[in-house]
Parts: structure tokens; sequence; C-alpha cells
């Protein structure tokens, strides 16, 4: 079982940066796909970020050029870095780690046993005007 802990949330202004980190422990620690998923209140989960097993990454539209996602596999960390941050990022954001790699469902980024995946309990993200 592997345990995911994410930290780095709070508040900032629009166009500043916030730095997310997941820590991974466990048996297994990170998976071969990890991502960022988010979801604010009265809308769908919505992958942010994915980093697959072979080094590829895929982003959700509105993230590329703003957001990077990176991991350390010797620290078992999974870091999101936001730029150029908007009032629109705002919400929960979740790190998931899944065994089968990632894959895009139309189009956005995901990953294949998402239904399986590993969850953090999430850190919140409140981007101000």
């Amino acid at each position: 079982q592997v345990q995911l802990v994410e930290s780095g949330g709070g508040s900032v202004r629009a166009g500043g940066s916030l730095k997310l980190t997941c820590a991974a422990s466990g048996s297994t620690a990170l998976s071969k796909c990890m991502a960022w998923f988010r979801q604010a209140p009265g809308c769908g989960r919505e992958a942010v970020a994915a980093f697959d097993g072979d080094g590829s990454t895929n982003y959700e539209d509105s993230a590329k050029g703003r957001f990077k996602i990176s991991k350390d596999n010797t620290k078992n960390t999974l870091t999101l870095q936001m730029n150029a941050m908007k009032p629109e990022d705002s919400a929960m954001y979740h790190c998931a780690g899944g065994r089968w790699g990632c894959t895009l469902i139309s189009g956005r980024p995901s990953m294949v046993d998402v239904d399986e995946a590993n969850w953090g309990q999430g850190t919140q993200v409140t981007g101000s005007s």
C-alpha cells in the first residue's frame, strides 16, 4: 500500500506561483504513472498533468505553458510547479499514482487504471485576483 501526501497549497495572487509536492511512501513509493488531479466545488475532477514511466508528460490545455510536472525517484516525490496562477486554478489538488501507465482520455491526461489509483488527501489551492 502506498501513501501519498500532498503539500504546498495555499492562497496566491493572480500571476503568482505555487509549488505542490506529493510525497510517496510505502513498499511501492512512486507508481508508473503519477499525476495531479484537481476538483473545484461544483465541477468534475480533471487531470492537470501526468508524468509517465517513459518520462513523457501531458498537460490539461489550461495548464500548458504555465505548469510543470516533475518527479524525483530518489526522494519519491512528485511536484507541480504552478506559474502565472489564475483565480480559475482554485481547487483541491490531489496526487495520484497508477500501476499501468498514463494515457489520454478525450485528449486529456489520465491513467490507464485510474479507478484503481492511489490517491492523496489533497491540498487546497486558492487563487485570488
